[in-house]
């Protein structure tokens, strides 16, 4: 596989980028060439007064980042509307639309590879020389398009552990938090596209060492246009049963810039570290385990990013309470609701993955298991699923570190050539020019 360096689309970044960027169908380049060239024609050919307003925002709302990025040295009216919120937001609305009608959607894969690594409880250890890739996939079947984005080296001075992972990502915006393996506390809030990111201030009031494991999300806001980190955090107590362990939580705000006092008003649960997020219909979801009628249950914590609220979802009444048993949430294929992978052993040899999908959000009997897959091989380890894909496959890392797609109804495997490394998180993408309005942050 190789990458590719096609500037007629996704503009990855401004001049700096070199012109990285993917294919998409010619019939869309033909409607962006066209307007580009319209664009340049407004510039050197016209004066830009005699053109109504509206047809200059028509224009420009169709262009690629990258275009755009170019377009605001263009004058100051022009970088004052490119600018401008609610641009932002019309640019961002028309860029998912066409997504959708053309089938070029995005993927973040993000990768590290290591000799010196552990895996424990879903968590990966890395340690000694590393190298951390990130790279933007079309979700196609054949997935060999892509171009790799660079993370600004300045990052790496400030960071507690080795590498970042990613939390999740929202228009555009990717939340990377370093705490893969372990505690951490540096949070950064990053849009590749336009070379911008925010480094959220210290989450003061957390325990900053052991007795504790964390657990977050990255959501928006669509009312108040407001992105948001949350961070659950369970305090261990050696003289408290698990179960009564208290969990506490905060609310960062990119609008205020601040994090919110820690809080209690959520439902009794306990959520051991959970490294996967899902955020779904305006709401962040975790899974979370509590203790009811002297029993655990397993059930999906949900917390409303506009009001501030939980609630919780009940999982299929088959997933039964097991040590042995990880859970990890994801959106489904099709964005609108969420699924659950499960990896749990029978015995010494027998290991099994099983992949649910809730078909209708939020209606607990629409549970569905779409998959249960099983070793093969004595000794060999389930493949390890990441993300499903719009096209009904789910992504997969091998064994022996290799992404495979799995289509979900004929069950066969397809190498894609693309090699994870000892840690993999694959997360949907959207290109957005959110953070060019924000007056601080960091342009690289």
């Amino acid at each position: 596989m190789v990458a590719v360096d096609l500037p007629k689309t996704l503009a990855m970044s401004p001049e700096s980028c070199q012109g990285t960027s993917l294919s998409i169908p010619a019939s869309v380049y033909k409607v962006r060439s066209d307007l580009k060239i319209a664009a340049i024609e407004l510039k050197s050919e016209a004066r830009l007064d005699y053109f109504p307003q509206e047809i200059i925002s028509n224009i420009l709302i169709r262009l690629p980042i990258k275009s755009l990025i170019k377009c605001t040295s263009v004058c100051k009216s022009w970088k004052s509307l490119i600018k401008n919120p609610s641009f932002i937001r019309t640019h961002l609305s028309h860029t998912i639309n066409c997504n959708n009608q053309n089938g070029t959607h995005l993927l973040l894969l993000h990768s590290v590879c290591s000799k010196r690594f552990c895996s424990l409880f879903d968590r990966t250890f890395i340690s000694g020389e590393k190298e951390d890739l990130y790279s933007l996939y079309y979700d196609n079947r054949a997935f060999d398009e892509y171009c790799k984005i660079e993370l600004p080296s300045d990052l790496e001075e400030m960071m507690l552990n080795s590498c970042f992972r990613v939390v999740g990502t929202c228009n555009g915006l990717v939340c990377l938090v370093d705490d893969l393996g372990c505690h951490g506390h540096n949070f950064i809030i990053w849009n590749p596209c336009i070379r911008k990111f925010v480094i959220l201030p210290e989450n003061v009031g957390v325990m900053r060492g052991g007795g504790h494991e964390a657990s977050i999300g990255f959501g928006y806001d669509a009312v108040t246009n407001d992105y948001k980190v949350v961070r659950l955090v369970t305090l261990s107590d050696q003289h408290q049963k698990f179960h009564e362990w208290p969990t506490l939580f905060q609310v960062y705000s990119l609008a205020t810039g601040s994090w919110s006092r820690l809080r209690s008003d959520l439902p009794p649960c306990q959520l051991f570290g959970c490294p996967a997020q899902a955020f779904v219909n305006g709401a962040l979801h975790w899974s979370a385990i509590c203790r009811r009628n002297d029993a655990f249950n397993y059930f999906v914590l949900t917390f409303d990013v506009g009001s501030e609220l939980f609630r919780e979802i009940m999982l299929p009444k088959s997933l039964k309470w097991d040590p042995s048993l990880a859970l990890r949430i994801s959106v489904s294929g099709d964005g609108k609701s969420i699924a659950i992978f499960t990896d749990w052993r029978k015995s010494h040899n027998d290991y099994f993955l099983d992949i649910w999908v809730m078909k209708e959000y939020c209606v607990e009997k629409s549970w569905t298991k779409l998959m249960i897959l099983s070793t093969q091989i004595p000794q060999k380890n389930l493949p390890k699923a990441l993300c499903l894909r719009k096209i009904g496959e789910v992504l997969v890392l091998e064994d022996s570190h290799e992404l495979v797609s799995l289509h979900l109804v004929s069950r066969k495997f397809k190498n894609l050539g693309v090699y994870g490394g000892q840690y993999c998180s694959v997360d949907t993408y959207e290109e957005s020019l959110v953070l060019l309005d924000r007056n601080y942050g960091v342009s690289y």
